[in-house]
């Protein structure tokens, strides 16, 4: 469980791991439950949403998105229905969901990416507008007994972002952003499909993101957070944290970086958020 500063808001939805298994509020997910004979307790079944805090900073792309009805785009709208569905989701057994602060291609597919979706400042600091639409739905989820996994970059859409050391600034800036809302129903997926070819920045492919993995962990824990790992408090290390490579069966991170392989192991976390 994280720090609570005095006065701050009270999660009532914690995300666990404990062994193989996801907990949520201490008991394990889907519990009891097997389909044609296979376990499912302990999985953490989800949608993935990243679409539901898009939108379109560039003018010249804007408009593909258009309501029928109205001709224009509105993300309020987008975000406003999108909350209204959450509980039906919950009712048909999704225990989590999927966000980007980079979204994802609102085409499916995309070669190119010309539209600007991204929370992520050139400067690495997080835009007001989007992190209100990421709150609303954290809130909603915290309510429902939901979990987020919460995704920081996107392929296609990092090169916004100028450098390394603004990626890595990013990075703090969401973790310090959820340890302030005390939010403990979080799990932070560094960048959606790390080996896809498309990204930008070394930190972000492959051969190096477990440093933003482990730095995550270290730079929450050096914040007040208390981690569930055998890992001790830490100050908060300069980013890019650690060169060694952890064990990628491990659970003692906080984050995770995924590959868009199946069957590909991921760094998972042990959430300290």
């Amino acid at each position: 469980m994280p720090h609570r500063t005095q006065g701050a808001r009270m999660s009532k939805t914690t995300i666990s791991i404990h062994a193989d298994a996801f907990h949520i509020n201490d008991r394990p997910t889907y519990e009891g439950r097997y389909w044609h004979g296979h376990k499912v307790e302990g999985l953490l079944l989800n949608t993935r949403m990243v679409q539901a805090t898009f939108d379109d900073t560039n003018p010249a792309t804007v408009q593909r998105w258009a309501y029928p009805d109205t001709g224009r785009w509105d993300p309020e709208r987008n975000i406003g229905e999108f909350l209204d569905a959450m509980p039906t989701y919950r009712d048909h057994g999704v225990l989590a969901m999927t966000l980007n602060l980079q979204g994802g291609s609102p085409e499916g597919y995309s070669k190119d990416q010309p539209w600007h979706n991204s929370a992520i400042a050139v400067d690495g600091t997080l835009r007001d507008d989007y992190m209100n639409r990421f709150a609303r739905i954290l809130d909603r989820a915290d309510e429902l007994g939901m979990v987020i996994i919460l995704g920081l970059f996107y392929f296609g859409q990092d090169d916004r972002v100028q450098d390394e050391d603004t990626v890595c600034r990013a990075v703090d800036h969401t973790v310090d952003w959820l340890l302030a809302r005390n939010d403990t129903h979080v799990l932070i997926e560094v960048d959606n499909e790390c080996n896809v070819a498309r990204y930008t920045h070394e930190i972000l492919k492959p051969h190096r993101v477990h440093e933003l993995v482990r730095h995550v962990r270290e730079y929450s824990a050096g914040k007040g957070a208390s981690a569930c790992s055998s890992a001790p408090a830490m100050a908060a290390a300069p980013c890019p944290a650690a060169r060694s490579s952890p064990n990628p069966t491990s659970r003692s991170s906080t984050a995770m970086a995924s590959p868009t392989r199946r069957g590909s192991p991921k760094w998972c976390a042990r959430p300290s958020l």
